[in-house]
């Protein structure tokens, strides 16, 4: 601790000087870390040895700093307030102009798209997992993952399939993804921007970052749809349906998982919200969870939100039909 000590003009050739002083005597190497609290000093040692560390002080106060400014509050947003509307708009204009650009759209054109809309969520998302998981006391950064928060629900499925798709060669694979990505996706964004509720908080950066995820939903599929690429017609919603089939036994078995690991006696986890294991929480679903037992319901789960999926398509059908008579 070298509070007290009346340091000379040169800090860094002081310790130095103390460094080469103490491996002459002793002949012990050692680390010297130096910043204003013990913390960020330990920091220092740990990173780097026999040299200052006052760029790895930097760097770390500024990441604690960061974590402060993504946690920045305002007030919670109102469903239908300005803050929901703005973004609503924003994501049906992102996918009519899109249409109007791009109105052919070839292979390359849609995965680059695709691509760089999935990255942009895929990062926002991994800034909501670091908030969610650190804080900064102002002295030290703590972490703690909020496994109910794990990115693997019906609405982190866009980010998965949309990366799978723009990665994929042309094919019937590649062609299921787009049929997801046109429908089963849509309804997902559908249903929180209606109805956003549940996902406003009091933190500005999670408001943003559920906004423009949910919203890009919205924006792939108005695109697929509306250009022509994902074809309007009946048979895209069979070509959907086994991606969501798979999204949804992969939750299943993280689910089975997580009670057999015994983390569910500490933690919530409840991917897609069909655990068997935990309480019902799902609007609507939950009812269903109640009174038929499980697998049984998980059906009915699986053919309500594909029949769901199948309505955003005849939305597509209905509007392509009106714009043909026009």
């Amino acid at each position: 601790d070298m509070t007290d000590v009346n340091l000379t003009s040169n800090p860094y050739e002081y310790f130095k000087n103390l460094q080469k002083e103490i491996y002459e005597t002793l002949h012990i190497p050692c680390s010297i870390g130096v910043s204003y609290n013990r913390f960020l000093a330990m920091c220092s040692n740990v990173y780097m040895q026999n040299e200052l560390c006052s760029e790895r002080i930097a760097r770390m106060k500024f990441f604690g700093e960061l974590l402060v400014l993504l946690d920045s509050e305002m007030k919670t947003p109102q469903m239908y307030g300005w803050f929901h509307l703005l973004f609503f708009a924003l994501s049906i204009i992102l996918g009519v102009w899109l249409c109007l650009k791009f109105k052919k759209p070839d292979d390359k054109t849609v995965k680059r798209i695709i691509f760089i809309i999935t990255t942009i969520t895929i990062v926002l998302e991994i800034y909501k997992q670091i908030n969610y998981t650190f804080t900064y006391n102002g002295e030290e950064i703590l972490s703690d993952f909020q496994w109910y928060a794990f990115p693997f629900q019906f609405c982190s499925m866009p980010m998965y399939v949309g990366l799978l798709a723009s990665i994929v060669k042309k094919g019937k694979v590649y062609d299921a993804l787009c049929a997801f990505l046109a429908t089963f996706a849509v309804f997902a964004g559908v249903c929180v921007m209606l109805y956003p509720a549940q996902v406003f908080i009091g933190t500005i950066g999670i408001n943003i970052q559920t906004m423009i995820c949910h919203g890009s939903m919205i924006s792939i599929g108005i695109f697929l749809l509306g250009s022509g690429y994902v074809k309007s017609e009946h048979k895209t919603i069979f070509s959907a349906i086994p991606v969501f089939a798979c999204c949804v036994i992969a939750a299943m078995v993280m689910n089975e998982i997580a009670y057999r690991s015994g983390l569910l006696e500490r933690e919530m986890f409840n991917m897609f919200f069909i655990s068997p294991y935990c309480e019902p929480s799902l609007p609507v679903y939950s009812v269903v969870q109640g009174v038929v037992p499980f697998p049984w319901c998980l059906f009915i789960y699986v053919g309500a939100f594909s029949l769901a999926a199948y309505v955003m398509l005849l939305i597509s059908m209905l509007a392509h039909r009106i714009a043909k008579k026009k």
